[in-house]
């Protein structure tokens, strides 16, 4: 079998935007992005993300608004190589009736059946409830608080939910 898929949000997990402005979080660096057209935006990134990451058993893949603009901004920063990434296309931001958020069937349907985690600062119980109907692997949808971003224990989450997937 395959290894399991492991979505990466970037803002929340990896920036964590909601720390208080005038106090970058220890052990990170800031960077200026210009992603789109106006002031550059401030994000805050861990450089030793990228090498805890990658020593997870998964496959890393972006799920993020920055889409592939993560592996230009983001992935240098923190130590990842250039990634796949979710193309939301028109349904990126789209707002559902249902409370569900608008990246969750998205990403069960490009799990197409794998296992996932997906790490992000905005999953409901609406959202998991959705995955359990729809999605017929395990799943673990894991909410990072975007005042700390990504911790140790955030990293022991996701390596025993991989552990404890069938072989």
């Amino acid at each position: 079998m395959s290894r399991p898929l492991l979505y990466l949000d970037v803002d929340g997990p990896l920036n964590p935007y909601a720390a208080k402005p005038e106090r970058q979080p220890e052990g990170y660096t800031t960077i200026r992005a210009a992603v789109r057209p106006g002031r550059p935006l401030r994000v805050w990134l861990h450089p030793g993300h990228g090498a805890a990451l990658l020593g997870l058993p998964y496959e890393l893949c972006w799920a993020t608004t920055w889409m592939g603009e993560a592996n230009r901004w983001i992935a240098p920063v923190v130590g990842l190589p250039e990634l796949p990434y979710v193309d939301f296309g028109d349904r990126l931001l789209a707002l559902r009736n249902d409370q569900v958020h608008w990246k969750t069937e998205i990403l069960v349907a490009h799990a197409a059946g794998r296992p996932f985690a997906w790490v992000d600062d905005e999953q409901s119980s609406a959202d998991e409830a959705y995955v359990a109907r729809h999605h017929p692997a395990p799943a673990l949808l894991h909410h990072v608080n975007p005042r700390v971003g990504l911790r140790e224990d955030d990293f022991t989450v996701l390596e025993r939910f991989a552990a404890g997937l069938p072989e």
